[in-house]
């Protein structure tokens, strides 16, 4: 769910010339709710909340739910409580997954230049495009009814100079809308915003403007720039300066590199048994070597999260002598990290496991121990690994899973970081 705020005093006349507008946001409209919807038509127009059990949390509700108060990262309990007649929906992260290949194919016939910077939402520039398919307008109406008629699912498209201003028209446009905000029209446009629009403003940042006054982008734009600087410091006042005058020379990338790849899960109860721990772990470990070999990458760090009983957050990490995408290293580091956690005798609500410092499968060094260079273990780990998304490619992800993995990780690893309390 798109959390940008919104203003009721936007000028909607802002004009119809997109010659120099060639940055589209297209961004899905309760997209985890929707695709359920798709899925299970005897669901339209009811509200729709998509978060499992009532420990977990919202991650998506259809705009007949939102009606109630019901948001994203609201815990499932609560929604409950404000919208008792909601149909709760298991997530179903494939069929997910699957939606958003498909919606970016679609972008991806449109034009090359197209940056996907979440699930259900992308930039793309149409400068290209645009001999082809028409003005940037028409493209937006385009996208928006192909994605309609072929997945059942609505987009909201801001189209705008600048992918700031094409990410705040597309949040204006919702849902199942467009907004175009032309060249000549972008600081009207954003003198009508509270300040709380501008990327880089979060809660923190907004009272201390506030302090000051500014309350408003336009507030913010004819501040005093030394004024602005003691409030948040100089290079923030300087990208809050920039935006708050429409100036975001940011391209859109194609190519966008993924940080970290992970899985966590959160228990139905608290957890004291350590056993039902290290499972999950192999699971999640599983799901993680799964997701860094599709997307054809290798982790040269593991992390582990944990939370207790008492909701405190800690996180303990190791970096590999070689970067792996296989799950029985995964899993052997994910183990011994959480085993060290020190969680105060408080059992487990959460756990997670992610890879990070990701490297390209094709241009990372790989460094074998002498070990397995003698047993050759790590090729056989390799050819079982490729072997078990062969299976579950044809017959589906739960057609194979992972045994108890037995091993020893401490010569692959080099680095440890210690706890570190999140929350």
């Amino acid at each position: 769910m798109s959390k940008g705020p919104r203003s009721t005093t936007v000028p909607r006349d802002l004009g119809e010339k997109d010659s120099d507008c060639s940055i589209l946001h297209v961004d899905m409209d309760a997209f985890f709710a929707s695709v359920e919807v798709a899925r299970r038509p005897e669901l339209k127009g009811r509200p729709v909340i998509v978060g499992g059990s009532d420990r977990s949390v919202v991650l998506a509700a259809t705009y007949e739910a939102r009606a109630f108060g019901v948001h994203s990262a609201m815990p499932a309990a609560t929604a409950r409580r404000l919208c008792p007649q909601a149909v709760f929906i298991q997530p179903d992260r494939t069929a997910y997954h699957d939606a958003s290949t498909a919606v970016m194919e679609i972008l991806g016939e449109v034009t090359t230049l197209v940056e996907p910077v979440s699930i259900d939402e992308a930039f793309l520039d149409v400068e290209g495009a645009r001999r082809r398919l028409g003005s940037s307008s028409e493209i937006a109406r385009k996208i928006r009814a192909r994605v309609y008629r072929e997945l059942g699912l609505t987009c909201s498209v801001g189209v705008a100079s600048t992918k700031f201003v094409a990410k705040l028209a597309s949040t204006h446009a919702k849902p199942d809308g467009m907004m175009l905000v032309p060249r000549e029209s972008t600081v009207r446009f954003l003198h009508s915003l509270p300040v709380g629009a501008l990327w880089g403003v979060g809660e923190k940042t907004e009272k201390n403007l506030a302090a000051w006054g500014i309350t408003t982008v336009e507030q913010l734009a004819r501040t005093d720039p030394l004024v602005l600087r003691q409030t948040v410091g100089t290079a923030a006042a300087a990208h809050l300066f920039d935006l708050s005058w429409g100036r975001d020379p940011r391209p859109v990338e194609p190519t966008r590199r993924e940080r970290s790849i992970g899985a966590e899960t959160t228990f139905g109860h608290d957890v004291t048994d350590l056993s039902v721990v290290e499972s999950k772990l192999l699971e999640l470990s599983d799901r993680c070597a799964d997701r860094l070999r599709a997307q054809g990458y290798l982790a040269r760090t593991i992390s582990v999260k944990v939370r207790s009983s008492d909701f405190r957050t800690l996180s303990r990490s190791r970096s590999l002598v070689s970067p792996t995408d296989s799950v029985r290293e995964i899993y052997a580091v994910a183990r011994e990290l959480v085993s060290s956690v020190d969680l105060k005798g408080l059992p487990v609500r959460l756990v997670g496991v992610r890879g990070e410092g990701l490297e390209a499968r094709g241009s990372a060094a790989l460094q074998l121990t002498l070990e397995d260079a003698v047993a050759g273990e790590t090729e056989q780990q390799r050819l079982a690994d490729a072997a078990i998304d062969q299976v579950r490619l044809r017959f589906g992800r739960s057609a194979i899973r992972q045994a108890a993995v037995a091993t020893t990780s401490s010569q692959r690893s080099t680095t440890v970081v210690p706890d570190v309390e999140l929350s």
